[in-house]
């Protein structure tokens, strides 16, 4: 994308260009974070890919009560510190997360005059020492009553940091009519979507972690198993509506490189319970894959999933089962379960992994660009991401 960027300005300064042509018209921006748990992979892995990725989120600082900074990642190490340099030699930006999802905490320091100057005052000093490029916050479970003042938490931070460069993330938000069965006449949100814009120079939306959020597409795709991590038609309606309020050139699409683990529960004629047993990468979901015997396949949402009986199961599923005609290879158990506990009225719970690949990427990278979105972020860069999708990117 750089050299691209470079290009186009080239062409601009012989040309001309009308006023408020968006450079995004012909290539995606892409930005991604490396997560303090895993920095060393992460770093290994950004290094490989420096000339695909223009801005780098170290996902490292945490907050603590009253509104102070803790570098989780160690920031201050000589492998970091290298690392910043190899990334503006680049041309590549560095801009640290602070993460926060306490959402009493929040409140009580950012409607506090005093502990809000002082946070913000932690938050440039870390930008600043570190030679870093900017900030970006990441403030999640915020009560609703917050809602003004994270607004006026940025617009104040904004101004601190000067020529800085501001990003927000922010949680995905479901159409309400996709939702809830009868929207109310008044919903509480804890973010302000306008004013977020007004302060911040790129928005992060998580376009992820949807799993039974939208009503609509739970129905829609019943029949097998549904537990996406990021359906790309529930993408679809998270920018469409974003962008009611969010200017395009703004908006950053989030993309989940991880999966889930669950326990799913099937009653006759229908998957009742999903348990989450924990969270997955991709090498460890395809080594689980492999020490079961089955072959993960595409389901409704585009992702990749399979399901499989735990060795401990006392159950048993006969091969002579009735399932429907094509079933792919990753859901043959969950249909043998349907059809079990129809037949015979018995409870079945077997297991079942579900993730993003470098194809479902694929799709959230295309969506970004048919909406002519600012760029996409990856959650995350750490090596255990699809490294094919390297290939979909700018």
């Amino acid at each position: 994308m750089k050299l691209r960027i470079y290009i186009i300005l080239t062409l601009l300064c012989v040309i001309g260009v009308p006023a408020n042509t968006y450079a995004n018209d012909t290539a995606l921006e892409v930005s991604g974070w490396i997560p303090y748990w895993r920095d060393s992979e992460g770093i290994k892995d950004a290094k490989k890919h420096i000339k695909n990725i223009d801005i780098v989120y170290p996902f490292a600082f945490t907050v603590t009560t009253k509104g102070e900074l803790r570098d989780q990642a160690g920031l201050g190490d000589r492998e970091w510190k290298n690392f910043v340099k190899l990334a503006h030699k680049n041309n590549t930006l560095v801009v640290p997360t602070v993460m926060w999802a306490e959402g009493n905490h929040i409140h009580e320091v950012l409607s506090s005059t005093a502990l809000r100057a002082e946070h913000i005052d932690g938050i440039v000093s870390m930008v600043e020492k570190g030679n870093y490029d900017g900030v970006d916050i990441d403030y999640e479970s915020k009560e609703s009553k917050t809602i003004d003042y994270f607004s006026l938490f940025l617009k104040e931070l904004k101004k601190e940091l000067g020529k800085k460069l501001l990003t927000c993330t922010i949680e995905a938000r479901t159409p309400p009519e996709s939702l809830y069965k009868e929207v109310p006449a008044f919903i509480n949100y804890a973010n302000d979507y306008s004013e977020i814009a007004k302060h911040c120079d790129r928005i992060e939306i998580m376009a992820y972690d949807q799993q039974r959020a939208d009503i609509k597409l739970n129905a829609e795709k019943a029949g097998e198993p549904y537990m996406p991590v990021s359906d790309v038609d529930w993408v679809r309606k998270v920018v469409e509506l974003a962008l009611e309020d969010i200017p395009k050139e703004k908006i950053m699409l989030g993309i989940s490189s991880y999966g889930h683990h669950y326990a799913v529960t099937v009653a006759p004629n229908w998957y009742r319970d999903y348990r989450k047993i924990g969270a997955l990468n991709v090498p460890d979901i395809l080594d689980v894959a492999k020490e079961n015997k089955v072959t993960p396949s595409r389901n409704k949402s585009g992702e990749m999933s399979f399901t499989y009986l735990p060795k401990s199961s006392k159950v048993k599923l006969s091969k002579s089962l009735k399932i429907p005609k094509n079933t792919p290879k990753g859901n043959i158990i969950s249909a043998r379960a349907l059809a079990h506990a129809d037949k015979t009225g018995e409870e079945v719970t077997f297991n079942m992994a579900w993730y993003g690949d470098a194809e479902s990427m694929k799709q959230k990278i295309d969506l970004a660009k048919e909406y002519n979105l600012r760029g996409v972020a990856l959650f995350k860069i750490d090596g255990e991401e699809d490294q094919k999708v390297w290939k979909y990117l700018p």
